[in-house]
């Protein structure tokens, strides 16, 4: 009870110092409460098909990553916040606190700061989240009927959320801070020292380990799995974690490095001390409060980016790869006359050496244990496949493709020569035999039939490949003109390629903004809260350099490039996880025989960096012109 009343005079006297962790919490808890209270919404809306599932799936990921995000940053906020009371923790242990009893004060304090930060959380949550949810149905990702819900089990979840990443991430800071000696309230220095504790060290070391392994065993079984969403979101947080543990080891080599980039004109040898002290302050840098913000930002813009980039490109190039057309004839969808017309009309085209018609269809393939898993599917004619496919081949040939066979991708586990129980698009079932096994891809359409086994399948596409020498342009004429009469459209490679496997969709970077969007405001805000906390926290260092003869432009100029620094430190990690991230993506498209170009996100990392530092040094220069105000033999003697 003795330890509850100290706690309470705590927090009433040193409220300045935990406001960024505060304010932390809050945040975090608030987007947390607006993500789950639209995923309830998205839930009890009326049936929409697949933008429900959809919808569903990005609010879904959108409270994973707020949720990990918010614990992240704020496990660091509050392990700095701790750190910075080693005085006052020494006074209790020299006024007979034990240790355990340091421990339950330091819980204490978190345990009552975080159900005041979540209570007010969960209120801006149920604030914000009508303002999400008309923010979804304006841009067209939700289904008609969406409207805020009423159920309070999202206010729930996010209180009793912010509560347990409050206490775990005070729960490592309580133990260090049971550790505090007496003597230590009696030190002056605030050097930061024994941050890289071996615990620390194996953590690191093991997730840095866990996240090569998993993506390692993801090469060798199944590749495709490192493209998907789900793993292209969630695989960056390993790297972010074990980057976050490793910071102090990984810090100083960087502050040293970026901080010779500093102006000397404008610094001279304060630069010396500006990379002095923030190579010494390793939990208000590299470890902690003020990078672990810019980290996260960088990392999850750059990686989320990168990503959805990649598997763009990586589609358009292999939609490149896999055709030797240089015409794409697409049928209308009401053709004045049957499409095999269209198919010979184009077959006499001057120039033209080779036509391929293909049609989608639906077909399920049964399983061993007699299970049907339905799959997407394109009907063609043997010889069109062969003379016009560039198909990533593993065994067979797609000549061999007849009415009683198929082709089909290598994650089916088949063999060539297999008999495979096939239901068609109209029922009717057989056992087709397997003519060849492709390479696993990106693409949906790696399963291959003739016309026969594609009952009711309709021409979507035929391509035309011209001859050696042809003359292209009057050939695109006379395909006009030989297509216009069945109400088709011929397109040229390029145009097809740009339909077929366009860029980036518009509702692609909408579910990536939604995920994005709170968490980079979210650790911009928390990134302003620190700043302004850490520098008050610095009265005396600040007015120390005063009486060493430092000028206040001196000292504000410093304290700034100081900042920035860091905030440079934590965006050089972040690119890292991003640079990792998008490596591991390309080793998969490699292993796939997918040849995708590098697709680097410059822009949202350059814009999230150069928020980060403009940031810092918007917040750090006006709060030290503020802590500087007081007479400097005064701030120094408290």
């Amino acid at each position: 009870m003795r330890m509850l009343r100290i706690a309470l005079a705590s927090l009433t006297t040193r409220w300045p110092s935990l406001l960024g962790a505060f304010l932390a919490l809050v945040l975090g808890v608030a987007m947390t409460a607006v993500m789950l209270l639209g995923l309830a919404a998205a839930v009890e809306a009326p049936p929409g098909g697949e933008e429900s599932v959809s919808l569903v799936a990005a609010l879904g990921t959108a409270g994973g990553v707020s949720v990990f995000v918010s614990a992240f940053v704020v496990a660091s906020t509050y392990s700095y916040a701790v750190v910075r009371r080693r005085r006052e923790l020494g006074l209790l242990r020299l006024a007979g606190a034990t240790r355990a009893q340091v421990r339950r004060t330091v819980l204490a304090e978190a345990l009552l700061l975080a159900a005041a930060a979540s209570a007010v959380g969960c209120g801006l949550g149920r604030f914000g989240a009508p303002l999400l949810i008309r923010w979804l149905a304006g841009v067209g990702m939700a289904p008609a009927g969406f409207a805020p819900s009423g159920s309070v089990w999202p206010l729930h979840a996010a209180f009793w959320t912010g509560l347990l990443v409050a206490l775990g991430g005070v729960a490592v800071a309580a133990r260090r801070a049971g550790r505090v000696g007496p003597l230590d309230a009696l030190s002056a220095a605030d050097a930061d020292t024994g941050v890289l504790t071996p615990g620390r060290l194996v953590l690191g070391l093991g997730l840095l380990l866990g996240a090569a392994v998993l993506a390692g065993t993801a090469l060798a079984t199944d590749p495709a799995d490192l493209l998907h969403r789900k793993t292209y979101t969630t695989r960056p947080m390993w790297l972010i974690c074990a980057c976050g543990l490793l910071s102090p080891l990984l810090a100083p080599p960087l502050v040293r490095g970026l901080g010779r980039l500093l102006p000397a004109r404008l610094f001279g040898h304060a630069g010396r001390l500006v990379r002095a002290n923030a190579g010494s302050a390793l939990r208000r840098t590299g470890a902690g409060a003020v990078a672990a913000p810019v980290l996260v930002a960088v990392a999850l813009t750059g990686s989320l980016a990168g990503a959805l980039d990649t598997v763009s490109a990586a589609r358009g190039a292999e939609a490149a790869a896999r055709t030797s057309a240089d015409l794409v004839v697409v049928p209308g969808s009401a053709p004045t006359a049957p499409t095999a017309r269209l198919v010979a009309a184009l077959g006499t085209v001057p120039g033209v050496d080779a036509v391929c018609a293909t049609a989608p269809t639906r077909l399920a393939l049964v399983e061993p244990d007699g299970v049907p898993v339905r799959a997407e599917a394109r009907a063609a004619a043997p010889a069109g496949l062969t003379a016009l496919a560039r198909l990533p081949l593993l065994a067979g040939t797609p000549a061999a493709l007849d009415d009683d066979a198929l082709v089909l991708p290598a994650e089916w586990g088949r063999t060539v020569g297999e008999r495979v129980p096939v239901i068609r698009a109209d029922g009717s079932r057989t056992a087709l035999r397997v003519a060849a096994v492709l390479r696993d891809g990106l693409a949906a359409d790696g399963l291959y039939v003739t016309p026969a086994n594609a009952p009711g399948a309709r021409v979507d596409r035929i391509e035309l490949r011209l001859a050696p020498g042809a003359d292209r342009t009057a050939a695109l004429a006379a395909a006009r003109v030989s297509a216009t009469p069945y109400g088709a459209t011929v397109l040229t490679r390029a145009d097809w390629l740009a339909v077929a496997a366009p860029a980036t969709g518009r509702i692609a970077r909408l579910r990536t903004a939604l995920v994005l969007g709170l968490a980079v405001v979210y650790t911009g805000i928390t990134l302003a809260g620190t700043l302004l906390t850490t520098t008050a926290d610095r009265r005396r260092e600040l007015a120390l350099l005063r009486l060493a003869g430092a000028t206040r432009a001196q000292v504000v100029r410093l304290v700034t490039a100081e900042s920035v620094l860091v905030a440079a430190v934590g965006a050089a990690l972040g690119c890292a996880v991003t640079a990792a991230q998008l490596a591991t993506m390309h080793a998969a498209l490699a292993a796939l025989g997918v040849p995708a170009p590098w697709a680097l996100p410059w822009r949202p990392v350059g814009l999230v960096t150069a928020g980060a530092v403009a940031l810092a040094a918007l917040c750090t220069a006006p709060a030290t012109v503020w802590v500087l105000r007081a007479r400097p033999v005064i701030a120094a003697a408290r």
